[in-house]
């Protein structure tokens, strides 16, 4: 390769659906050799930027330390910058200042346990206890749905279930995960394929399915399906749950192996092929296949995610990756809030998912 100034992007995979490092396209910035493991690239681009004490307790943040846990648990790189979060975040007591006030707050809870094991330290159990306690108290619909935050009474999020249900199906209530998985399936449901976004006791369903909400119900679902005992009576349902799913995957997928925004209204003007929710599809999918949910004959929507992911995934002049078409934070809209949504460049919605999704695949 020439000198000068290039950005490489990985377009193609190996059989097994990894990145084919042979089979690169060159644009311009600086000429930096292709990464051999794209975990750690991004990995390494994401912390040198941020600090670990700069993260605080928010969803966003704790998804991207537990998936770094995730890529130390390969390698043995991250636990110093781990642990730095720790010391910064939870106290000796397992306190952390959170009341734990909505779901989103609780995915911290599987950070806690990845440094429990990590570590061996008591306070990273006595903080995950503290939110196990939290939800036994935490509000409910009157069917017994855990709400998405105190503030919203009678609503349910497809978003909510990943915060909460994996963390309690590791910390050994397999029960009350599946319950909640299955509760929030039968509100949000859609006829016409994948889920609506939300539900509220007193209107019904939201109008929309939101590309990103369906993804974390997905791999939430796959999950805690990895924990569930195979004579356990939800274990069926959410069964049911991965394949209604995967056949929305399957139907939904642009040709480029991303998913839009608004999966099912791929031809309404405005709409766009977003990249964290097209990570969380594949690796739902990855998984489900690994657990023997799902054929083989889904594999190929999988791979076809993952090169679609990586054609968003570039090496910049500075060295660092960059990871393109991530929605921001989105609430419950209708389909002009969603369509509007700003597309933001290495969003932790994005680095996460994609960490996940790269760990489970390649």
């Amino acid at each position: 390769m020439p000198q000068g100034t290039h950005t490489i992007r990985a377009t193609a995979t190996t059989a097994e659906g990894g990145p084919n490092l042979d089979s690169l396209t060159v644009v311009n910035s600086i000429n930096a050799p292709s990464p051999r493991d794209w975990s750690t690239a991004v990995v390494d681009s994401a912390i040198a930027t941020r600090p670990a004490t700069s993260l605080g307790l928010g969803y966003t943040d704790t998804l991207f330390l537990h998936s770094v846990y995730l890529v130390h648990q390969r390698t043995g790189r991250y636990l110093d910058y781990l642990k730095a979060w720790g010391d910064a975040r939870v106290r000796a007591d397992g306190s952390t200042g959170n009341p734990y006030n909505d779901l989103d707050s609780m995915l911290a809870g599987n950070i806690f346990l990845d440094l429990a094991q990590a570590t061996g330290e008591q306070r990273y159990r006595l903080a995950a206890q503290r939110i196990r306690d939290r939800i036994a108290t935490y509000p409910r619909t009157s069917d017994g749905g855990l709400i998405h935050n105190v503030a919203l009474t009678g609503q349910l999020w497809a978003d909510g279930v990943f915060m909460a249900q994996p963390f309690l199906a590791r910390a050994g209530d397999v029960d009350t995960a599946t319950h909640q998985l299955s509760l929030y399936y039968q509100h949000l449901k859609n006829p016409e394929g994948l889920l609506r976004h939300a539900y509220n006791e007193r209107t019904g369903q939201s109008p929309e399915v939101w590309c990103r909400a369906v993804g974390w119900f997905g791999m939430a679902t796959v999950d805690v399906l990895r924990l569930v005992p195979r004579d356990h009576p939800d274990r069926a349902t959410l069964v049911e749950i991965v394949r209604h799913l995967a056949d929305g995957y399957r139907r939904f997928q642009d040709a480029s192996g991303l998913w839009f925004q608004l999966p099912l209204k791929p031809q309404v003007s405005g709409n766009w092929l977003e990249t964290s929710c097209s990570s969380m599809y594949a690796y739902t999918i990855s998984r489900a296949v690994k657990q023997h949910v799902l054929s083989p004959s889904y594999l190929p929507v999988a791979r076809r995610g993952y090169r679609g992911v990586l054609g968003n995934v570039s090496i910049g002049s500075d060295g660092r990756t960059a990871i393109t078409d991530i929605s921001v934070g989105t609430s419950v809209g209708d389909e002009a809030y969603y369509l509007r949504r700003p597309r933001a460049v290495n969003d932790f919605h994005g680095l996460g998912a994609f960490l996940l999704m790269n760990e489970e695949m390649v």
